[in-house]
């Protein structure tokens, strides 16, 4: 994982709090919550492929 990974993953979740707190302000809580959930399914899918990356390796250090 890259240091540019860690920093986008931060921006979106400094983007989605931001949105969240405005919409939440503004009346409309369950556009806030899709908003959040967007924003975890968007770096879910970005920190997937390290996920199964990981369990790989894992598996092939146990079949040694």
């Amino acid at each position: 994982m890259t240091i540019q990974m860690i920093f986008k993953i931060a921006a979106v979740g400094i983007l989605v709090s931001v949105l969240n707190q405005v919409l939440k302000h503004s009346g409309r809580e369950d556009q806030a919550y899709l908003t959040s959930l967007a924003g975890l399914l968007l770096v879910l899918f970005w920190i997937i492929p390290y996920v199964a990356e990981l369990f790989e390796t894992i598996q092939k250090l146990f079949q040694l």
